[in-house]
């Protein structure tokens, strides 16, 4: 069954004429549109009331915290406040008392139909047909804007995900981390944040060393030296290839036989410790090739790894402002400025010849070494270096998106900040928990070392990127995901992806039925005819589409992409209910009209939301 794309965040928009869905998420983006929801609208209601009561009802509290919030229940209307409740006590009267006299200070609004005191004073609100009606009017207006709020006034964002070690290709948990972290900072940048998208290359340091040792040890195994690999050397096929580009650099300069390689080295796992062993044999490789040989290897594995990981990310949609070396820090002398800001705060002490910070008198559960006794600058040092760096570059909130392993990193890295004079809540950390992969029923085990693992690119091409970036968001970041193989690849409505992409496929396919019957839809025929629709599906339909603002506002302040998910199922769900219900080219025109309105509306809203996690909007499916 052929397939036809509206529109992507991979490729550029494609503009399906009259009726279809420009989108893309590059660098020109649309204007934020202004703070006007329904939800604001009755805010602003609530606040125009609270100013207007009399003197002595007035709460001398200020009201900048009033929380109005959607209704769970359509029973007790649309939306409601507690405020009666916040306010009561500074306003000296019961809250009951207190909500009558804001409901009857409320303005005349076109919008709410009538309003109800519940409980202790809850105040619920009631929306008339036209409040909606004209949600799906803006709807159509703003085309791929809908949504976009401006309440992130523009405050600058560094949002820094992925970040895996350049040891080897990206796998299938990397994969949870580039979705998630590309799906926020379209989410922030929806509301109006001012986003940066960052790669950390952690490009100096014992891993990379291991790499380097690697790369040389399958570069003798090239020319026939036969030795045990280390256990905890990197053993991947991968590693072959670059084996290979170093044999042509190379020749065999780097070449050393395999006796004087291992000679006198202490016993390797299980009879002796892994990390001993593998230490000695990156010791031996620098002393038998010198810096000059030792480095080439080094800067060939890094080359090689990053340039795949650059690939496979910008094939699966995400793309970075900055991809920023690790050895930067320390070449540019950043990494010296932060201790120098460290011991000129004093707290910075000696012990045992190294260097400790006073971590526990900002919060962390135990003191850290930033410099060791041999002078070497610990991995901690480099951590808050680069996040004073991020700072000092003019980024207000700095979000890092990591995993769950790194958990006591956040007490740290936010002490070593406060301790350099930055604010405590700059620093926001999501940890994303454990990705399990299963295929056939069966747990596909996954280790970057051994090399038994299933890369983020193979599990592109087996369940495509929509898949892939559909299911990596589908549960919160704090949660575990099992990721099912099976029910990502089929085309039933047990598919999350699949179910939403064609409630917009659907949608096109009636604008084709339209076109082919010789219909000619009427917009403002349609706009004129909104108070036709009538039916409860479609009541229900223009309520949900009418929440989208409101779902994308939470879901970047809440870091939370799987609420734009599970609202777009909602919205599919609705949609698909009211096709299987109800005609929609009827010979009606006012109806007609009305009635396409609507699902142009629902096309819309499917293909922003989709666009904003990195998911294209099928035509046809």
């Amino acid at each position: 069954m052929s397939i036809r794309w509206s529109c992507s965040n991979v490729a550029a928009g494609i503009f399906s004429p009259r009726f279809g869905c420009r989108n893309s998420l590059d660098s020109r983006q649309p204007p934020l549109v202004d703070g006007n929801t329904l939800k604001y609208l009755i805010e602003k209601l609530v606040r125009d009331a609270l100013g207007a009561l009399p003197e002595a009802l007035r709460p001398t509290e200020s009201a900048t915290g009033i929380v109005v919030e959607r209704a769970r229940d359509p029973v007790h209307g649309d939306f409601a406040t507690n405020v009666a409740l916040q306010l009561a006590r500074t306003a000296k009267r019961k809250p009951r008392e207190l909500a009558q006299a804001i409901v009857a200070a409320l303005p005349p609004s076109e919008l709410v139909s009538r309003v109800e005191i519940a409980g202790p004073g809850f105040i619920n609100f009631f929306l008339a047909p036209a409040a909606c009606q004209a949600e799906l009017a803006r709807v159509i207006d703003d085309g791929r804007r809908y949504g976009r709020t401006a309440i992130g006034a523009g405050r600058k964002v560094m949002v820094e995900f992925v970040s895996a070690n350049p040891t080897g290709p990206l796998h299938v948990g990397h994969g949870r981390h580039a979705a998630f972290g590309a799906s926020l900072a379209n989410l922030l940048d929806a509301a109006g944040f001012d986003v940066y998208r960052e790669y950390y290359i952690n490009d100096a340091g014992r891993q990379m060393e291991i790499l380097a040792a690697s790369v040389w040890l399958r570069y003798l195994e090239s020319f026939g030296e036969q030795f045990p690999f280390p256990s905890n050397g990197y053993r991947g096929d991968y590693l072959r290839p670059i084996a290979n580009k170093l044999i042509e650099r190379a020749g065999r300069s780097l070449l050393k036989p395999a006796a004087v390689v291992f000679a006198d080295l202490p016993p390797d796992a299980p009879e002796g410790d892994k990390d001993t062993y593998i230490d000695a044999v990156i010791e031996r490789a620098k002393q038998l090739l010198g810096s000059g040989g030792f480095h080439q290897a080094f800067d060939l594995a890094l080359a090689d790894i990053l340039a795949d990981i650059r690939d496979d990310l910008e094939e699966f949609g995400v793309r970075y402002d900055s991809w920023f070396s690790e050895r930067s820090l320390e070449d540019g002398g950043a990494i010296d400025h932060a201790l120098d800001l460290l011991r000129r705060n004093g707290v910075v002490y000696q012990k045992d010849g190294a260097e400790w910070f006073r971590a526990t008198d900002f919060g962390d559960e135990k003191d850290r070494v930033v410099v060791r006794e041999n002078g070497v600058k610990t991995y901690f040092a480099s951590d808050i270096a680069y996040h004073l760096n991020k700072r000092e570059r003019g980024f207000e909130q700095l979000v890092d998106v990591l995993g769950s392993d790194h958990h006591g990193y956040i007490a740290r890295v936010r002490a070593g900040l406060v301790a350099m004079g930055q604010p405590v809540d700059c620093l926001d950390v999501r940890l994303m928990q454990f990705v399990t992969l299963y295929r056939g029923g069966e747990k596909v085990q996954m280790s970057t070392r051994s090399g038994e693992f299933i890369t983020l690119r193979e599990l592109r091409h087996e369940v495509g990127n929509d898949a892939a970036r559909f299911f990596y968001v589908l549960r919160s970041n704090e949660q575990h995901l099992d990721f099912d193989m099976q029910l990502a690849t089929s085309r039933s409505n047990e598919n999350p992806v699949y179910y939403i992409q064609y409630a917009h496929a659907r949608v096109c396919s009636v604008l084709r039925q339209m076109r082919e019957k010789g219909f000619e839809h009427d917009e403002a025929r349609g706009r004129a005819s909104l108070d036709r629709l009538v039916e409860p599906h479609e009541q229900a339909l223009l309520a949900t589409i009418s929440r989208y603002p409101e779902v994308l506002e939470l879901a970047a302040l809440a870091r939370a992409p799987h609420a734009l998910v599970h609202y777009l199922r909602e919205l599919a769900t609705d949609f698909h209910a009211y096709y299987n219900a109800h005609q929609f080219l009827v010979a009606d025109e006012a109806v007609r009209d009305a009635r396409i309105t609507l699902i142009r509306g629902v096309r819309q809203v499917v293909c922003n939301g989709l666009c904003l996690l990195g998911v294209s909007a099928p035509e046809a499916m």
